[in-house]
């Protein structure tokens, strides 16, 4: 697809793409589950959510504990949400965001914020942008998942910020729908990747520490390390020799209990194209949604390594797709990418930490019709560590089976299948080819596998599932055809260690939400604080005149209903999430406002319908001081 056809409409790019279903399988969809399980005279009788709740898992399974008591109680959100009404009459005509009024927002570090001294800020002049070198030094743009790690583990006042660039499409970055050179390929790589900075709060006004020795960029052409079962093997050389190099569509995030971050890799395919009109896609490339000019940025035409059909660079597809660790203390340890996690388009990674000591992580793979996966380690992670080795470099990774019961079955992905033993010969071919493995067992095909996040109970995981445009037949569970407005789903493992059954429900599906003062669509990013709230930025079309959004719910709801803190700006996303220990500072990102349009928006800067508006982070806080979400 060409990247005019899109009008330089960012967030339309990529749904275009998440469109098109790569899953051939014939795997039984979730639809078919539960339609299995719930017939439409229940839905008749009442709201999708009061159908399901009859036969899917009971509620003191999913809500279990460990030291923590879930029992209902309704008392942890007290704020006054943004109204509908206010919404539309305070944002002038979307051009800025609202707030509930009991909280306050300053923007922080927005796309071309400089991250060493000496370097020159983009301010979102039209007539201007930046070059390569600028770029490398400066805050990326495409504002996505993030994590902040207080000073000295403590610090409510300043820390390093870690921070994902998914995307920026040329109009928006080159002022250009096509680059025309090398450089032009180098300033759009650059704007992509992570960032690595210190940001603190000086009299009450957060903002960056250039002079800080650890900021860094790191962008497409950063060398990496890989390890677990793909590392050194034949999938991830060239003939060409190339060192590894870049991250890149860096969406959702994690983070470590040892203070790592964890960026992941989701539209990769989309930086991908072929100059060769002979050139024909091998099997793994057609199930990853591979084609000839990707998302239309043209770094093919410039940039060899992301030419599909140059035999020298034959496997540099294979070396996205992961999970990538970085150290934000260490800016000289490159970082690394842990393949034993599985190659597909990560949203997100959420860790848990069992009794044993076992981590267990739960990704989704976004696209529509694709999967929920688990990855459990093979020992205690500081065990790991005492050892020198890294503890997602070693372990098992499943994918999920949902069963209309309301149990589910975690598949395992490994030799020890004797169908995937029989179609691969290694775990590292397996983990080359992770959807297609997952085909192959029979894993569930989802509305959009998103974030994932850990409840307060640490043992139940919330999964965002925004939508589905392809859905063609309506069940009692999911009455639109298309999907268009999304659900959340909470699962809960059965056991510790390797547990290879788990329990689900729905926490809610979004349109029941519908002709509400809460209503909200396309749940995507996620976060569950301690205390059992949980966060939700969306990401698509909301009803009755909202842009995106963040909305919270308080999880010890007998019947959790959400409540609207923040409003964007006209078509941006809500995305990310970071905090302070104590959590009355919170980040959120926005993303893409105004889809880089002037005459949308100008934020963060003033209105004057020329400035270039521009990704940047939301610090939210309470006027009381109090926890924010409460």
């Amino acid at each position: 697809m060409k990247l005019e056809d899109f009008d330089g409409n960012n967030a339309a790019i990529h749904d275009k793409q998440e469109d098109i279903p790569a899953n051939r399988s014939g795997n039984t969809p979730f639809s078919k589950v539960l339609a299995d399980a719930v017939s439409r005279r229940d839905v008749l009788r009442g709201s999708v959510a009061v159908a399901v709740a009859g036969f899917l898992a009971p509620q003191d399974v999913l809500a279990r504990g460990r030291g923590r008591s879930m029992a209902t109680g309704g008392n942890l959100i007290n704020f006054t949400p943004v109204s509908i009404d206010d919404y539309t009459a305070q944002s002038a005509g979307a051009t800025i965001p609202v707030i509930s009024p009991d909280y306050e927002y300053q923007p922080l570090i927005p796309w071309g914020t400089p991250i060493k001294p000496n370097v020159p800020a983009y301010t979102g002049d039209p007539n201007t942008r930046p070059s390569s070198w600028e770029q490398e030094n400066q805050i990326g743009i495409g504002h996505d998942g993030m994590w902040l790690f207080a000073e000295n583990g403590t610090s409510n006042n300043g820390g390093m910020l870690c921070i994902n660039h998914e995307f920026g499409t040329n109009p928006h970055v080159l002022g250009k729908s096509f680059p025309e050179s090398l450089e032009d390929v180098r300033v759009s790589q650059a704007a992509h990747g992570c960032s690595a900075v210190y940001v603190g709060n000086h009299n009450g006004k957060w903002d960056i520490d250039v002079h800080d020795w650890r900021n860094r960029r790191i962008t497409v052409n950063t060398p990496v390390e890989f390890d677990g079962p793909v590392a050194g093997t034949e999938f991830l050389q060239n003939a060409g020799g190339n060192m590894p190099m870049g991250t890149v569509n860096n969406c959702g995030n994690g983070y470590t209990p040892w203070g790592t971050y964890l960026t992941c890799e989701e539209n990769f395919n989309g930086y991908f194209g072929y100059n060769d009109p002979n050139f024909e896609l091998n099997e793994k490339q057609q199930r990853y949604g591979f084609d000839d000019d990707g998302f239309g940025y043209g770094w093919h035409v410039f940039d060899e390594r992301f030419d599909l059909s140059n035999p020298d660079y034959a496997n540099e597809y294979n070396r996205f797709g992961w999970i990538v660790e970085i150290d934000p203390q260490n800016p000289d340890k490159p970082p690394v990418k842990h393949t034993a996690l599985g190659n597909f388009k990560h949203e997100g990674i959420a860790i848990r930490e069992t009794q044993t000591g076992k981590l267990h992580c739960y990704m989704g793979d976004d696209q529509r019709f694709d999967y929920c996966y688990k990855f459990v380690t093979r020992s205690s992670w500081r065990k790991a560590l005492s050892r020198g080795v890294s503890p997602l470099a070693e372990g098992t990774l499943y994918v999920a089976r949902f069963n209309a019961d309301g149990t589910g079955d975690w598949l395992e992905l490994s030799m020890n299948n004797p169908l995937l033993a029989a179609r691969f010969s290694s775990q590292a071919e397996l983990l080359i080819n992770t959807r297609i493995a997952a085909d192959i067992v029979g894993a569930t095909p989802m509305d959009r596998p998103e974030w994932t996040t850990i409840a307060a109970d640490n043992e139940s995981v919330f999964w965002t599932l925004t939508n589905n445009s392809q859905r063609t037949e309506p069940n009692a569970a999911n009455p639109q055809a298309p999907n268009s407005d999304g659900h959340i789903i909470k699962t809960c493992d059965r056991g510790e260690g390797n547990g290879k059954k788990f329990d689900w429900d729905f926490f809610i599906l979004a349109s029941d939400t519908r002709g509400t003062e809460g209503v909200f669509t396309d749940p995507d990013a996620a976060y569950a604080d301690r205390d059992g709230r949980l966060f939700i930025g969306t990401d698509g079309g909301q009803p009755d005149g909202l842009q995106d959004q963040l909305t919270v719910f308080d999880t010890t709801e007998a019947t959790p209903t959400p409540k609207r803190l923040f409003v964007g700006v006209a078509s941006d996303e809500i995305t990310g999430w970071a905090q302070t220990p104590d959590q009355t500072v919170a980040m959120i990102n926005m993303q893409h406002p105004g889809n880089g349009s002037p005459s949308r928006t100008n934020f963060p800067a003033p209105t004057d319908g020329e400035t270039i508006p521009r990704d940047c982070t939301i610090v939210i806080t309470r006027k009381d001081g109090g926890v924010v979400g409460s």
